[in-house]
Protein backbone atom coordinates (compact mmCIF):
# COMPACT_ATOMS: atom_id res chain seq x y z
CA UNK A 1 0.00 0.00 0.00
CA UNK A 2 1.05 3.37 -0.72
CA UNK A 3 0.27 7.07 -0.31
CA UNK A 4 -3.32 7.69 1.10
CA UNK A 5 -4.22 3.99 1.35
CA UNK A 6 -1.00 3.36 3.40
CA UNK A 7 -1.64 6.21 5.53
CA UNK A 8 -5.32 5.10 6.18
CA UNK A 9 -3.96 1.66 6.87
CA UNK A 10 -1.58 2.69 9.62
CA UNK A 11 -4.35 4.74 11.09
CA UNK A 12 -7.14 1.93 11.05
CA UNK A 13 -4.10 -0.54 12.93
CA UNK A 14 -3.50 1.98 15.59
CA UNK A 15 -6.63 2.72 16.54
CA UNK A 16 -7.64 -1.09 16.64
CA UNK A 17 -4.12 -1.71 18.65
CA UNK A 18 -4.90 1.10 21.03
CA UNK A 19 -8.54 0.19 21.44
CA UNK A 20 -7.85 -3.45 22.12
CA UNK A 21 -5.40 -1.78 24.72
CA UNK A 22 -7.86 0.02 26.61
CA UNK A 23 -10.52 -2.66 26.32
CA UNK A 24 -7.98 -5.00 27.90
CA UNK A 25 -7.33 -2.31 30.19
CA UNK A 26 -10.89 -2.46 31.08
CA UNK A 27 -11.23 -5.71 31.38
CA UNK A 28 -8.26 -5.79 33.97
CA UNK A 29 -10.13 -3.11 36.20
CA UNK A 30 -13.20 -5.15 36.09
CA UNK A 31 -11.89 -8.42 37.17
CA UNK A 32 -10.09 -6.46 40.26
CA UNK A 33 -13.71 -4.07 41.38
CA UNK A 34 -15.15 -8.51 41.14
CA UNK A 35 -12.16 -9.71 42.93
CA UNK A 36 -12.41 -6.82 45.58
CA UNK A 37 -15.75 -6.72 45.62
CA UNK A 38 -16.55 -10.90 46.27
CA UNK A 39 -13.89 -10.77 49.23
CA UNK A 40 -15.57 -7.85 50.82
CA UNK A 41 -18.70 -9.56 50.55
CA UNK A 42 -17.31 -12.85 51.94
CA UNK A 43 -15.35 -10.91 54.97
CA UNK A 44 -18.52 -9.05 55.71
CA UNK A 45 -20.49 -12.83 55.80
CA UNK A 46 -17.57 -13.86 57.79
CA UNK A 47 -17.81 -11.28 60.40
CA UNK A 48 -21.67 -11.90 61.02
CA UNK A 49 -21.30 -16.10 61.26
CA UNK A 50 -22.12 -17.42 64.63
CA UNK A 51 -18.46 -18.86 64.47
CA UNK A 52 -17.18 -15.51 64.45
CA UNK A 53 -19.30 -13.89 67.18
CA UNK A 54 -19.38 -16.83 69.49
CA UNK A 55 -15.73 -18.29 69.46
CA UNK A 56 -13.61 -14.75 67.97
CA UNK A 57 -16.09 -12.07 69.22
CA UNK A 58 -13.32 -9.49 69.28
CA UNK A 59 -12.15 -10.06 66.00
CA UNK A 60 -15.99 -10.03 65.14
CA UNK A 61 -16.21 -6.56 66.17
CA UNK A 62 -12.79 -5.41 64.74
CA UNK A 63 -14.30 -6.69 60.83
CA UNK A 64 -17.54 -5.14 61.79
CA UNK A 65 -15.90 -1.99 62.40
CA UNK A 66 -14.11 -2.03 59.97
CA UNK A 67 -17.44 -2.20 57.72
CA UNK A 68 -16.27 -5.00 54.98
CA UNK A 69 -18.81 -5.47 52.03
CA UNK A 70 -19.28 -5.33 48.49
CA UNK A 71 -18.21 -2.79 46.11
CA UNK A 72 -21.83 -0.81 45.89
CA UNK A 73 -23.06 -1.10 42.40
CA UNK A 74 -20.51 -3.58 41.18
CA UNK A 75 -22.52 -5.53 39.01
CA UNK A 76 -23.87 -2.06 37.25
CA UNK A 77 -19.63 -1.17 37.08
CA UNK A 78 -19.00 -4.46 35.36
CA UNK A 79 -22.83 -4.05 32.64
CA UNK A 80 -21.41 -0.82 31.62
CA UNK A 81 -18.05 -1.44 31.29
CA UNK A 82 -18.14 -4.85 29.97
CA UNK A 83 -20.25 -3.89 26.59
CA UNK A 84 -17.66 -1.50 26.02
CA UNK A 85 -14.49 -3.53 26.34
CA UNK A 86 -16.15 -6.27 23.73
CA UNK A 87 -16.65 -3.85 21.00
CA UNK A 88 -13.25 -2.49 21.98
CA UNK A 89 -11.47 -5.44 20.31
CA UNK A 90 -13.93 -6.04 17.55
CA UNK A 91 -11.50 -4.35 15.31
CA UNK A 92 -8.01 -5.75 16.40
CA UNK A 93 -10.30 -9.07 15.91
CA UNK A 94 -11.01 -7.87 12.55
CA UNK A 95 -8.00 -7.32 11.40
CA UNK A 96 -5.72 -10.50 12.74
CA UNK A 97 -8.63 -12.56 11.51
CA UNK A 98 -9.14 -13.48 15.36
CA UNK A 99 -12.62 -15.11 14.79
CA UNK A 100 -13.00 -18.96 15.29
CA UNK A 101 -14.21 -20.41 12.01
CA UNK A 102 -15.23 -23.20 11.33
CA UNK A 103 -13.54 -25.02 8.24
CA UNK A 104 -16.04 -28.52 7.77
CA UNK A 105 -16.72 -27.43 4.47
CA UNK A 106 -14.70 -24.23 3.78
CA UNK A 107 -11.49 -26.13 3.53
CA UNK A 108 -12.54 -28.22 0.52
CA UNK A 109 -13.06 -24.66 -1.53
CA UNK A 110 -10.70 -23.17 -3.48
CA UNK A 111 -8.41 -20.36 -2.09
CA UNK A 112 -10.19 -17.78 -4.46
CA UNK A 113 -13.52 -19.33 -3.36
CA UNK A 114 -12.42 -18.61 0.33
CA UNK A 115 -11.57 -15.15 -0.22
CA UNK A 116 -15.22 -14.91 -1.75
CA UNK A 117 -16.62 -15.71 1.45
CA UNK A 118 -14.21 -13.56 3.59
CA UNK A 119 -15.68 -10.80 1.92
CA UNK A 120 -19.43 -11.93 2.51
CA UNK A 121 -18.80 -12.53 5.95
CA UNK A 122 -16.95 -9.12 6.19
CA UNK A 123 -19.79 -7.18 4.50
CA UNK A 124 -22.33 -8.89 6.99
CA UNK A 125 -19.68 -8.25 9.91
CA UNK A 126 -19.98 -4.58 8.70
CA UNK A 127 -24.15 -4.76 8.66
CA UNK A 128 -24.42 -6.10 11.77
CA UNK A 129 -21.84 -3.45 13.42
CA UNK A 130 -23.83 -0.62 11.58
CA UNK A 131 -26.69 -1.81 12.75
CA UNK A 132 -25.69 -2.51 16.42
CA UNK A 133 -23.90 1.17 16.30
CA UNK A 134 -27.14 2.71 15.46
CA UNK A 135 -28.85 0.64 18.16
CA UNK A 136 -26.75 1.68 20.78
CA UNK A 137 -26.45 5.45 19.76
CA UNK A 138 -30.48 5.97 19.36
CA UNK A 139 -30.45 3.68 22.51
CA UNK A 140 -28.34 6.57 23.97
CA UNK A 141 -30.39 9.58 23.40
CA UNK A 142 -33.04 7.48 24.86
CA UNK A 143 -31.77 7.64 27.95
CA UNK A 144 -30.21 11.08 27.96
CA UNK A 145 -33.84 12.32 26.90
CA UNK A 146 -35.49 10.55 29.89
CA UNK A 147 -32.94 10.77 32.31
CA UNK A 148 -32.39 7.14 33.49
CA UNK A 149 -30.20 6.22 36.07
CA UNK A 150 -28.69 3.03 37.43
CA UNK A 151 -30.38 2.05 40.52
CA UNK A 152 -27.45 1.87 43.24
CA UNK A 153 -24.82 4.53 42.32
CA UNK A 154 -27.51 6.56 39.99
CA UNK A 155 -25.50 7.52 37.64
CA UNK A 156 -26.74 8.32 33.92
CA UNK A 157 -27.14 5.23 32.33
CA UNK A 158 -26.48 7.28 28.35
CA UNK A 159 -23.09 7.36 30.12
CA UNK A 160 -22.53 3.59 29.30
CA UNK A 161 -24.76 3.63 26.28
CA UNK A 162 -22.24 6.14 25.11
CA UNK A 163 -18.90 4.79 25.68
CA UNK A 164 -20.02 1.42 23.94
CA UNK A 165 -21.50 3.22 20.85
CA UNK A 166 -18.38 5.25 20.16
CA UNK A 167 -16.52 1.59 20.85
CA UNK A 168 -19.48 0.31 18.40
CA UNK A 169 -18.87 2.77 16.11
CA UNK A 170 -15.40 2.88 15.74
CA UNK A 171 -15.60 -1.22 15.27
CA UNK A 172 -18.04 -0.38 12.73
CA UNK A 173 -15.71 1.91 10.66
CA UNK A 174 -13.03 -0.20 11.03
CA UNK A 175 -14.98 -3.28 9.63
CA UNK A 176 -15.70 -0.92 6.64
CA UNK A 177 -12.46 -0.91 5.74
CA UNK A 178 -11.91 -4.79 5.90
CA UNK A 179 -14.42 -4.88 3.39
CA UNK A 180 -11.82 -2.85 0.80
CA UNK A 181 -8.96 -5.09 2.27
CA UNK A 182 -10.78 -8.28 1.48
CA UNK A 183 -11.64 -6.89 -1.61
CA UNK A 184 -7.96 -6.22 -2.39
CA UNK A 185 -7.04 -9.68 -0.99
CA UNK A 186 -9.70 -11.43 -4.14
CA UNK A 187 -8.24 -9.02 -6.65
CA UNK A 188 -4.65 -9.93 -6.02
CA UNK A 189 -4.73 -13.35 -4.74
CA UNK A 190 -2.08 -12.08 -1.86
CA UNK A 191 -3.07 -11.88 2.04
CA UNK A 192 -2.87 -7.58 3.06
CA UNK A 193 -2.26 -8.32 6.84
CA UNK A 194 -0.18 -11.68 6.35
CA UNK A 195 -1.48 -15.03 6.87
CA UNK A 196 -3.11 -14.20 10.57
CA UNK A 197 -5.75 -17.00 11.13
CA UNK A 198 -8.26 -17.35 13.91
CA UNK A 199 -9.19 -19.93 15.81
CA UNK A 200 -10.17 -22.84 13.93
CA UNK A 201 -13.01 -25.44 14.29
Amino acid sequence: MTGLEGKLDRLVRTVARYMAYVGGLTLIALTIITCVSIIGRGLATLSYSDFMETSLPAVSDMMKAMKFGPIPGDFEIVEAGIAFAIFSFLPWCQITRGHATVDIITSMFSLRANRVLDVITEILMSFVLVLIAWRLWIGMLDKHRYGETSFILQFPVWWSFLISAIAAVIAAAISLWMIWVRLRELKTGHPVYGGEQGAIH
